[in-house]
């Protein structure tokens, strides 16, 4: 089974490229930030025309966040994380998909830092980390897949050290990163490639996607319960080549059927190679 994230930077504005995307790789479970559209004007239709059913949390303008599926139902479990202040900015989505547990999400960006926006995503990121722990003590097979606005450490940032003053490389907001790992979440691009360059996003100025000098921001982290099953973790990078695309490119993983027995923790075999 497939599961990808995408953060697709306005979905009617490019949604062609996102059909695109679904029709070449057809990923089995999608989830999507950056819908930028109200609950009104999801394109439910034309994505239900490529055989995906749909849920989503929209929001006007800003944030919205979406998960697809083309292999059984979507049962909706929650829309928000628990105890949010502020239950208007859409940036989670969680639902039961063909025997696992989706969580989308996308965490805020935070700058300018300091000020109150890097304060706000602080503290939803603590909220995520209760929730978190609250979905591992399930012991449920959970993946948590989106866009979370943090390059985890400087293997995962073109230049690091021009980031040292941005909120997505704060040593805070990486603290936050390394105590949801903590966890015991798996990081899954970087347990099948520990040693690679892997970006996803790739700015639209200063020809950041032609020169390289990207950042790794979009994760999917899976439960102990699914860390054995773990079988492969690509970005498909040349999706960030195309036309009037987004600036970040899906990433996804594929989970075997089998593997070993949950809670095990144990990633399946690596493959060499990013997309």
């Amino acid at each position: 089974m497939k599961v990808a994230t995408f953060n697709v930077n306005g979905v009617n504005g490019r949604l062609p490229v996102l059909l695109r995307w679904l029709e070449e790789e057809q990923p089995d479970i999608v989830c999507l930030q950056e819908l930028k559209a109200p609950q009104d004007k999801f394109p439910a239709a034309a994505i239900r025309d490529l055989g995906y059913d749909a849920i989503w949390h929209g929001q006007k303008s800003w944030n919205g966040v979406a998960i697809l599926s083309r292999v059984g139902e979507i049962h909706e479990t929650r829309r928000g994380l628990p105890d949010d202040p502020d239950s208007t900015q859409s940036r989670y989505i969680e639902a039961a998909v063909n025997g696992i547990i989706v969580g989308g999400l996308y965490l805020p960006n935070g700058n300018p830092r300091p000020g109150p926006k890097f304060d706000y995503k602080l503290a939803w990121f603590e909220r995520l980390l209760t929730h978190a722990a609250a979905l591992l003590a399930s012991g449920l097979p959970v993946v948590l897949a989106g866009d979370f606005n943090v390059m985890p450490t400087e293997a995962d940032v073109y230049r690091p050290e021009r980031w040292v003053d941005d909120a997505l490389f704060a040593p805070e907001v990486r603290a936050l990163y390394a105590r949801l790992l903590g966890q015991g979440w798996t990081d899954s691009l970087r347990a099948l490639h520990p040693d690679e360059t892997i970006y996803t996003f790739w700015d639209y100025f200063r020809n950041a996607y032609g020169r390289n000098a990207g950042l790794r921001i979009d994760h999917l982290l899976v439960s102990p319960a699914l860390a054995g099953r773990l079988d492969d973790a690509q970005v498909d990078r040349h999706v960030r080549g195309w036309e009037k695309t987004s600036d970040h490119a899906p990433t996804w993983i594929r989970l075997a059927d089998g593997g070993a027995a949950p809670g095990s923790g144990r990633p399946g075999r690596r493959r060499k190679g990013l997309g």
